[in-house]
């Protein structure tokens, strides 16, 4: 279960960012709704116990981020994640399990996940994790991390990959890999996020790729800053 000890208060005049559950255990569920609606910045969009529920809901009134459980009854939350992925790509989906093996992580990334949290996070780090989502970011637990790193360097580069990335795209790309959201990629570059936006719809052009989470995999596989 979440940790529910004192949560982040938010910056003055920040938006509110709203956040949706697919849980499928009762008390996980509606603690994590009570948790969301008492913290300041946030709010509660809706908290669904199975996929088949809650994809046409968050298709019809889309949150800021939506936090999946993996082991859902029927549709599983890998399968749900890729289906919310290809009918609403910008809504962010955070994982929130218990599982910590590398098939079921590699598997939610693939499928469109821009974060992964295991449940045992504290409350704060729970919420800015989602808030960090929404801004681009891609929070996983320090466990997560690390075996997300020792994943991709378990994989061949490829010996010749060429995207013809030009040098903007290439340093934004780079960005991306060290784990800057488009903000901070922003001000690295001392560009607006639109410009960021801009070169990073080329990027996933080039790679042939449809998300973040997609493009830092495929320049980790492909060894493109090696």
């Amino acid at each position: 279960m979440v940790d529910t000890e004192t949560s982040p208060s938010p910056a003055a005049g920040a938006p509110v960012v709203r956040i949706a559950i697919v849980e499928d255990h009762d008390e996980i569920r509606e603690g994590l709704a009570t948790l969301i609606a008492a913290a300041p910045g946030f709010s509660c969009t809706g908290a669904w116990g199975a996929m088949e529920l809650a994809l046409p809901a968050l298709e019809a009134n889309e949150p800021d981020a939506v936090l999946v459980d993996l082991g859902l009854p029927g549709m599983g939350g890998i399968e749900g994640i890729r289906r919310l992925k290809a009918s609403r790509p910008t809504i962010p989906s955070v994982v929130l399990t218990v599982y910590q093996d590398d098939d079921r992580i590699f598997q939610a990334l693939c499928a469109g996940a821009c974060g992964y949290l295991l449940k045992k996070t504290p409350a704060p780090q729970l919420l800015a994790g989602v808030a960090e989502a929404v801004r681009g970011g891609a929070p996983m637990s320090p466990e997560i991390a690390r075996r997300v790193v020792g994943l991709f360097s378990r994989f061949e580069p490829a010996r010749h990959a060429d995207y013809r990335l030009t040098p903007h795209e290439t340093r934004v790309l780079k960005l991306l890999v060290e784990g800057h959201s488009y903000k901070t990629a922003a001000a690295a570059l001392d560009v607006s996020t639109a410009t960021v936006a801009f070169h990073l719809r080329r990027v996933y052009e080039k790679l042939q790729v449809h998300s973040k989470t997609e493009a830092v995999s495929k320049a980790l596989r492909d060894g493109l800053f090696r």
